[in-house]
């Protein structure tokens, strides 16, 4: 199985090909993720993490439609970023997108009132909404995708979360 880490950083996986902007140790390939096409051929991972790294690109479409193209049909993509209102999503000023837990619903190919904006589909396997430690307990709470949908539009800028961890399968 072929798999890639895309914008490893400092957490590079072993059995990965870990992947960076900046030359650190253990990175094996170092890219511009801003530069398209990625220097991948069609089809060739069947798996890839984006840990904290969508959020630092210059496009929220570009990125994905590239890690549609590179993975299999039904490959598994799994995302982390910061879910924006939270403070995390906009303190860092290198950060240039922002993420909701709502932002996957364009590119579901079921959802055909919001999916024409591009060709990358992604069924959402999973999605949750992760909070500082010091509202830990939240997470204890059973969020269904329903009231996670309800925290985000009206409660989420009252106790903000910080990350989001996103689980995609390709459609191709």
């Amino acid at each position: 199985m072929k798999k890639l880490n895309l914008g490893c950083g400092r957490d590079i996986k072993s059995n990965y090909l870990n992947v960076d902007s900046v030359k650190l140790p253990g990175v094996d390939k170092v890219i511009n993720l801003d530069k398209y096409p990625w220097p991948f051929r069609d089809n060739e991972f069947e798996e890839i993490c984006c840990f904290n790294v969508l959020e630092h690109l210059n496009s929220i479409i570009s990125p994905l439609e590239e890690l549609w193209r590179i993975s299999k049909s039904r490959g598994k993509i799994k995302i982390q970023v910061p879910i924006f209102p939270g403070i995390y999503a906009m303190c860092d000023p290198t950060h240039k997108q922002f993420y909701t837990y709502m932002t996957w619903d364009y590119f579901e190919p079921n959802n055909k009132g919001l999916n024409y904006y591009s060709k990358a589909k992604f069924k959402v396997l999973k999605r949750k909404i992760r909070f500082h430690p010091t509202l830990k307990f939240m997470e204890g709470v059973n969020f269904s995708r329903f009231t996670q949908k309800i925290y985000a539009a009206f409660f989420s800028f009252l106790i903000p979360a910080t990350l989001l961890d996103i689980e995609l399968e390709v459609v191709k």
